[in-house]
């Protein structure tokens, strides 16, 4: 049982760092680039409202979940497992009212529902393993 603890947790630490990396880069760039992170899906900043409007959502608001990830990583797995869950799980459930109100993704779209929704459900997954570990232990 103890084995089997320690490596939930470890593959909990991995999928947070892997989080952390991902949202990171993208924070950082959108602040160094907001353009360079709009090329991403071919779409042309007209002005400095749209540019500060990227450099601020996904720079700043994405730095601020990335140091809360951080911060949950070292202080609370579950807390953190819980947290992506409801995060990765918020952006595919965004492309799905996209696909209802707006019609079919394209490719990037398509790609990262898949990408979003198997995060969410892996967040989903490593949280009850640990709690279900956490009320065995107890």
């Amino acid at each position: 049982m103890m084995n089997a603890n320690k490596t939930t947790r470890i593959v909990s630490k991995i999928y947070i760092g892997f989080s952390i990396f991902s949202l990171g880069y993208v924070s950082i760039l959108s602040m160094y680039s907001p353009q360079a992170t709009m090329d991403l899906v071919q779409t042309t900043l007209p002005n400095n409202d749209a540019i500060s409007s990227i450099r601020g959502i996904y720079g700043g608001v994405g730095l601020v979940i990335t140091i809360t990830l951080v911060y949950l990583l070292l202080r609370d797995i579950k807390k953190g497992l819980l947290f992506l869950a409801l995060f990765w799980s918020a952006y595919a459930i965004s492309r799905l009212v996209t696909i209802s109100v707006d019609g079919a993704l394209g490719d990037f779209g398509t790609q990262w529902i898949v990408i979003e929704s198997t995060l969410g459900i892996l967040a989903v997954l490593l949280f009850l393993l640990q709690n279900k570990q956490s009320t065995i232990e107890e």
